[in-house]
């Protein structure tokens, strides 16, 4: 820390009880100064000599016969006048980083110019803040941090606009010429903390990070940390990346808890005048923060009550970069006053958001090479698989609450249910997970949240789980076998059994002239849980066509065992259910109409035509769970 030391005579400034300050000399003094709570028995000639406020109050008091001068409204109070006075004495005084201020205030209040006396304290003060403290980084922190206490006087006497400029311009130097010392708490790298600092015997230069200042700011006067941002901003050229990690930094120290979702405070309004400001310095262009930053951000304002102004503009910016988020970003607590655990109405909120701007014409981010080299077919709607995937994973957390109603489970997936996606297996494990906990609901609710997903897009280890899932109605599980047959058929390069035909022509006979309550019964049956026994059945059928994909050689052998297989296996299911050819075939034809209807996409299953989407939902782990 710099410092100046001016006078040279020793302290002779005595106390007497905690009010009562004077010089200790032979000469009596000759002047009463009362400022504030403490008095100071003091000499005039010093005093004047330096001092044209002094002189002028002692005018006064004289031609109004008092004997003591009053001043309760210097800035610094008795400890920043006792400075000026040790000045006119010419005792040894120190100035710092932490009282140059309140000194220099001071000195402007007594009028200690240089028209008065040459080499006057101000000039001083002046010539140590010019030549020292502006040229040191954490001194012109200091000062300026110091400045608060002492407004309007160190703003009219261009303190906290020195200071300012200062440390911007600090901030933007080469980070090759930073060789003072900073704060960084952070991770760094190997050069950064000096692990390797040697390379073939040549010492190599100190590594210094672009934001190497973003944490010694983070102590500042929320006011005064705007400022700063403010005038970095506006010099123009710093990265927004860099701004944005100033702002989490800042976030990280100055709201208690944030990094966990939940301020521990007992100042809510100061919380939320942080949050207010650290969202309006928020920079415009996109991933400056990232997803997982703002979502917290958006969580805190949200338990803080901060004005929806601030909360719109968090959503809108999180529903940008969406994609980029993960399923833990997404997890925010519900508010007090509602049952559930989780603000599903909030994240419904952000996929609307995307939905929005996707719709004004913003682009997909052509840079994820990685991503299009896995899904080429989705390179043009990377963004859309991304933000299907996380609410597929979402859904299958929040399913966990057992107070979740249905109808915002299928409503969040449905938002999602035209975005492209590789398979639908995590949409499956949302709904089977959701059907888990809670077992009580309808047929009907049964049967409209497994409409969200498409059978044809299932892989085949999804394929073996449905198949065995209790969970789901006996109409999806053949489904899924029905198109795990077709899949096999068309890989398999052979002739397979009709799995439809060889099932329909197992069930026994019914009139076309069925009674309508027989035909209510026989929908009822099919979105119903399947059976023990007809799950057994039907995983026979999914096993013989594993087989058949395995085996190699003789197709027609194969061919004629699988038959036989899937034959028997049928034959067997079919002892459990009544049920017409007629109704049967209203079965597929109802799936016929919902591949139709379904959103198709360029990644279809192998041998399924005009793949739909679905919609999206999660699961958890259970005995059947898929994971």
């Amino acid at each position: 820390m710099k410092y100046m030391k001016l006078g040279s005579k020793p302290d002779q400034f005595q106390t007497e009880g905690d009010n009562i300050r004077y010089v200790a000399t032979e000469l009596a003094t000759d002047m009463v100064i009362n400022v504030g709570d403490v008095k100071f028995y003091l000499h005039k000639f010093p005093l004047l000599s330096k001092s044209f406020r002094l002189q002028k109050l002692t005018a006064d008091i004289n031609e109004e016969g008092k004997d003591e001068i009053n001043i309760d409204d210097i800035p610094g109070g008795p400890a920043a006048f006792e400075i000026c006075a040790k000045f006119c004495y010419g005792m040894t005084i120190t100035l710092n980083a932490y009282n140059v201020v309140a000194a220099r205030c001071a000195a402007e209040y007594l009028e200690m110019y240089e028209t008065v006396e040459k080499g006057n304290i101000i000039y001083k003060i002046e010539v140590f803040l010019t030549s020292s403290i502006f040229r040191s980084w954490k001194d012109s922190i200091i000062v300026l941090q110091t400045t608060k206490a002492f407004l309007p006087w160190s703003e009219e006497l261009k303190i906290v606009s020195h200071c300012l400029d200062s440390v911007a311009s600090k901030a933007y130097i080469d980070t090759s010429k930073v060789d003072w010392s900073y704060t960084y708490n952070r991770k760094k790298l190997p050069s950064e903390n000096g692990s390797d600092s040697l390379w073939n015997g040549v010492k190599k230069q100190q590594y210094v990070p672009r934001d190497w200042w973003v944490e010694d700011l983070s102590d500042l006067h929320i006011d005064l940390y705007k400022r700063v941002i403010t005038t970095i901003k506006t010099k123009g050229g710093m990265s927004p990346e860099v701004i944005g990690e100033a702002l989490r930094a800042f976030a990280c120290r100055r709201l208690p808890g944030f990094s966990k979702g939940t301020i521990q405070g007992s100042d809510p309004v100061k919380y939320q005048y942080l949050v207010d400001v650290i969202t309006s310095l928020l920079p415009t262009e996109k991933h400056s923060v990232s997803c997982s930053f703002l979502v917290r951000l958006l969580q805190t304002s949200i338990s803080l009550e901060c004005g929806e102004t601030v909360r719109s503009e968090l959503k809108r910016r999180i529903g940008q970069q969406l994609d980029e988020a993960s399923v833990a970003d997404l997890l925010l607590r519900a508010p007090a006053n509602e049952s559930t655990i989780y603000g599903i109405d909030i994240v419904h909120e952000l996929v609307r958001q995307f939905m929005m701007q996707k719709r004004s014409g913003q682009s997909d981010f052509p840079e994820d090479n990685d991503f299009q080299e896995m899904y080429p077919a989705f390179a043009s709607d990377a963004s859309k698989v991304k933000v299907a995937r996380v609410i597929d994973g979402y859904l299958a957390e929040v399913s966990r609450d057992p107070n979740l109603p249905l109808v915002k489970f299928v409503n969040l997936a449905e938002m999602v249910s035209g975005f492209p996606r590789p398979s639908h297996d995590g949409i499956y494990r949302a709904i089977d997970m959701y059907l888990k906990e809670h077992p009580g609901i309808t047929k009907s609710e049964r049967k409209r949240i497994c409409k969200l997903m498409d059978c044809r897009k299932l892989s085949a280890e999804a394929c073996m789980h449905a198949v065995q899932n209790e969970r789901l109605p006996l109409r999806v599980v053949v489904q899924v076998l029905f198109f795990e047959q077709a899949r096999a058929t068309s890989s398999g390069g052979g002739s397979t059994p009709d799995l439809a035909g060889t099932i329909k022509t197992s069930l026994p006979g019914e009139s076309h002239g069925s009674s309508r309550s027989a035909t209510t019964n026989t929908d009822e049956d099919w979105d119903a849980m399947p059976s023990a026994e007809e799950l057994k059945a039907l995983k026979g059928e999914l096993a013989a066509l594993r087989l058949r994909d395995k085996e190699t050689g003789c197709n027609d052998t194969n061919s004629v065992d699988m038959k036989m297989s899937a034959e028997k296996a049928a034959g067997g299911k079919a002892k459990g259910l009544i049920i017409s050819k007629r109704i049967f075939s209203k079965l597929w034809s109802n799936k016929d109409r919902l591949s139709e209807n379904s959103s198709s996409d360029t990644s279809e299953s192998p041998g399924s035509s005009n793949a739909g989407e679905s919609k999206s939902t999660p699961s958890r782990s259970r005995r059947h769970s898929l994971s």
